[in-house]
């Protein structure tokens, strides 16, 4: 068994009393937090260890530095094939004529629902080399970013293949698919079914099967729907059916937009929290994505169901999005008791991560509060790590730096002028700091990033076999023409 122990860094373990130990230790074996908090306490446990383990422990000295649990991203979408096309590298460098996207001004509905039923088309036209190849890179810079844990809420990308990434990198991972059944056309009033119901579920249970497999103890499943706008009845119960035989969680997008509303209650006659109520889908089960677009009926349905909100405010104002401030349904949801936690959902280019989507809170919830205490910089943490891992069903091995869990940590330096007579080192983090700070990540005991830097995978071959991929998919798939590829994607290769 390996053993190491972690000293002199400010520990914030994330536990339910949000505890926090300046100079402070973990000691981790074999994977495991054995034991955290005062620097003495930790040293009694090292004491108490066989003389095997204290011969071959070792120290890692994180003086200088924040020790935090490793962040958990429980809504995440894998959108890297789309780097070129989807308001991505083909952009002008000027953006001055930018337009408002389908995700702003209330959500074009149509437009979003058609989007969303045609992926599955463009994840069929991607091989399996080119879908792991970019699945690796996108994972690589969530880690890169501190995610210890990723939940998929559904991908551009073939399920398989991203376990198979997972697996490669290290990181923790949460699979799913992109189930889709119905669109919303332009013109009408009730929805058009646009694939076999009994196929959507069955490449749900295939994944499950897949991922049962798994021996490492990284890698689990839970099915979602894309948007309650392209789910039929018969989808909705096929997951509630899933769901309760394996005893498994349920994600999807629901209330997330403005015009969500009314384009419900034409095409199904119901808004998408009571439709999800009428199939049983609204329970502890549940991690509703972004959902403020809820009526007092609805709200009141998420909380007698003990459902979960994740949402990204990281995301929203550069989507075009109003999901937290218009309405204030999420915080004051959170504020009932609510488990609320945050996510960055997802983007064909490189966006907040969890360290931005926390500063985003942190300073968005308080100034809609008036209130600088509504969000605590140790609540913007729970809510990335913690609360997070509970949204996810995970809780019970990661989320927090806790005796028992898994030792899934992240370091960041705060020596620096940012933190300088500071004596919260976190709330420097939040005001100036960021994802690309974060020095150390280690899942599960092993050190997957130290200086910053990836320990055991080559960035440049990496980035080298995500550009080849990208190039072939966008050239055959997409149909971009290659000389365009070529002069965009040239660039950047070694």
């Amino acid at each position: 068994m390996s053993a190491e122990l972690i000293t002199g860094g400010t520990v914030y373990t994330a536990d339910d009393r949000e505890s926090v130990h300046p100079g402070g230790a973990v000691l981790v074996v074999d994977g495991v937090i054995a034991a955290v908090g005062p620097a003495a306490d930790v040293e009694r446990a090292v004491a108490a260890l066989t003389p095997e383990q204290r011969a071959g422990l070792a120290r890692r000295d994180a003086r200088g530095m924040m020790v935090l649990p490793g962040f958990v991203n429980a809504h995440w979408h894998e959108m890297f094939a789309m780097r070129l096309p989807m308001r991505g590298a083909l952009r002008p460098a000027s953006d001055r004529e930018d337009q408002v996207a389908f995700m702003g001004g209330g959500g074009d509905m149509h437009q979003i629902s058609a989007t969303f039923d045609r992926f599955d088309g463009l994840i069929d036209a991607m091989t399996p080399d080119e879908a792991q190849a970019i699945a690796a890179y996108s994972m690589w810079t969530q880690l890169r970013g501190g995610v210890t844990t990723l939940g998929d809420m559904g991908s551009l990308n073939r399920p398989h293949s991203m376990v198979a990434a997972a697996q490669a990198l290290g990181i923790r991972f949460s699979a799913s698919t992109w189930a889709s059944d119905a669109i919303c056309p332009p013109d009408g009033s009730r929805f058009v079914r646009t694939r076999d119901t009994d196929g959507v579920l069955a490449q749900a249970e295939d994944l499950l099967e897949l991922t049962a497999r798994d021996t490492s103890g990284r890698i689990r499943f839970r099915p979602s729907v894309a948007y309650v706008t392209n789910m039929t009845d018969e989808l909705a119960r096929g997951m509630a059916d899933l769901v309760a035989r394996h005893d498994l969680g349920f994600a999807t997008h629901v209330g997330a937009l403005r015009n969500e509303v009314e384009l419900m209650r034409t095409y199904y006659g119901q808004t998408g929290v009571r439709r999800l109520a009428e199939h049983g889908l609204v329970d502890e089960r549940l991690m509703a994505g972004h959902c403020a677009f809820l009526d007092e009926d609805e709200q009141k349905l998420m909380i007698a169901g003990r459902a979960h909100i994740s949402h990204s405010p990281g995301k929203y104002g550069p989507s075009g999005e109003s999901s937290l401030t218009e309405t204030g349904v999420v915080p004051a949801l959170r504020r009932q008791g609510l488990d609320v936690s945050l996510s960055t959902d997802g983007s064909s280019m490189p966006s907040a991560g969890i360290a931005e989507t926390m500063r985003a809170a942190w300073q968005m919830y308080n100034e809609m509060s008036a209130d600088q205490t509504e969000v605590l910089p140790t609540d913007a943490l729970a809510m990335g790590t913690r609360i997070a891992a509970k949204g996810l069903r995970w809780d019970d091995a990661v989320g927090s730096l806790e005796a028992g869990k898994q030792a899934d940590l992240v370091l960041v330096r705060a020596d620096d002028w940012r933190y300088l007579l500071n004596p919260r080192p976190l709330e420097g983090f939040l005001w100036l700091a960021g994802s690309a700070d974060v020095d150390t990540v280690i899942v599960g005991g092993r050190t997957l990033l130290s200086g910053g830097r990836s320990v055991g995978v080559d960035e440049g071959v990496l980035q080298e076999r995500y550009l080849d991929a990208l190039a072939s998919f966008s050239t055959r798939a997409l149909g971009i023409p290659g000389e365009v590829v070529g002069r965009v994607v040239g660039g950047w290769t070694r």
